[in-house]
């Protein structure tokens, strides 16, 4: 159970021990269903993104507008997906993802800025490789090592399906991963320090010096250490600040093996490139772009506001729901409710007279217009170099 709130597996573990009596298995696993994780479901992105933000999972604009801009369903297998809205960490085979409040606060934590450079230990899927590479744009550096090369490709099919097709793509500078095979407890002593790093996996005691010394002064350090989500700051050359964020419970790092020569095999990380001429004209030229539509905006609104219609997304309420559970042979049917259910009554009825008050429903609202490749489309260019500018996208 990778990314799990604590405390969930704690009732969980109690619920599946041999000495725990019937009844006090059924509450348990009561317990842990009510939970559900850290927020309530949401039946698509935006409505799992609402969940975090009123929670405090997701605090900042910049993490809202990453969270936002990438559908986690996108990076689940094609059978799972009617579970990518659920606050839950998912694995399947070597592939997996954390749960959504989990990697919220890894984000908030992480602290990111446009043009810092970033290390993934255990960049799994990708998913949270491409959030933070529309924050840290495209003169930062996003690098991940991940230990099984049928995640890689998964991750790199994932990162080549969001370029081509996501509609919110063209909205943010995307500084794009770059992944590598191999263990992160033997990254190449002479690779270049980051200014940020997130390990994805357990770490024990005996590894925090070495995750420290992936890490520049002034960097921050994310990682599950000692079943604790903790936040490590370099604040000088061996001078640190450490705070514990949240209880959890990660799969523990995978030790090295060595090769039949005794020796490591030494993973090493990619260049820091420099930019090609031709992908700096690209970026200056959809700057260019954009700013022109935002300029663009402001004179059709007049007072430098942009208008947009409110969608007044439907309220969320918890309802009491029944729950069949296998465990032990055993099937135990209960019915789960949160403490908001305890009026049920009353918050029926308010809905059924929000319902007489409410308007009628309005039409579905038109898809957003994609203002950028418009734009682009409309130049007197030749096609290629049109499509280059879209990076050749679908869409």
């Amino acid at each position: 159970m990778v990314g799990w709130p604590f405390q969930a597996l704690g009732i969980l573990e109690l619920a599946q021990s041999p000495g725990t009596s019937r009844h006090l298995k059924k509450y348990c696993l009561s317990v842990v269903l009510t939970m559900g994780g850290a927020v309530s479901a949401g039946e698509d992105n935006d409505e799992l993104i609402d969940n975090l933000k009123e929670a405090q999972y997701i605090r900042t604009e910049l993490v809202e507008q990453a969270f936002r801009a990438v559908d986690r369903a996108d990076y689940y297998l094609e059978e799972f997906k009617e579970n990518a809205y659920k606050d839950l960490a998912w694995k399947h085979g070597n592939i997996h993802l954390s749960a959504p409040c989990i990697y919220s606060e890894v984000m908030e934590a992480l602290d990111l800025q446009p043009g810092l450079s970033f290390l993934n230990l255990g960049s799994g899927t990708g998913y949270l490789s491409s959030m933070v590479g529309l924050i840290l744009g495209p003169f930062g550096v996003n690098h991940g090592v991940e230990l099984h090369s049928d995640v890689i490709e998964y991750a790199k099919q994932k990162l080549d399906f969001f370029i081509r097709t996501s509609d919110s793509f063209d909205k943010f500078d995307f500084c794009e991963p770059s992944f590598v095979i191999g263990n992160c407890l033997e990254i190449s002593p002479d690779c270049s320090q980051y200014d940020r790093v997130y390990c994805g996996a357990g770490v024990q005691k005996e590894h925090e010096e070495y995750m420290k010394s992936l890490l520049k002064v002034g960097g921050i350090l994310v990682m599950p250490l000692e079943e604790k989500l903790t936040k490590i700051t370099r604040t000088g050359p061996s001078a640190w600040e450490t705070k514990k964020i949240l209880a959890v419970s990660f799969a523990p790092l995978i030790q090295p093996c060595h090769s039949e020569t005794g020796k490591s095999r030494l993973v090493q990380l990619p260049p820091l490139a420099v930019r090609s001429l031709q992908d700096l004209a690209r970026i200056a030229i959809r700057g260019t772009i954009k700013k022109v539509i935002r300029q663009e905006t402001v004179s059709s609104s007049g007072n430098g506001l942009k208008s947009t219609p409110g969608v007044k997304r439907r309220r969320v309420r918890r309802r009491r729901m029944e729950t069949i559970v296998f465990l032990d042979k055993e099937v135990f049917a209960s019915r789960i409710s949160s403490p908001s259910d305890d009026n049920s009554c009353e918050d029926l009825e308010e809905e059924s007279r929000e319902e007489d008050r409410a308007p009628p429903p309005e039409a579905k609202p038109a898809p957003p217009v994609n203002f950028l490749r418009e734009k682009v489309l409309s130049l007197p260019l030749p096609d290629p170099l049109k499509y280059y500018l879209l990076y050749y996208r679908e869409k």
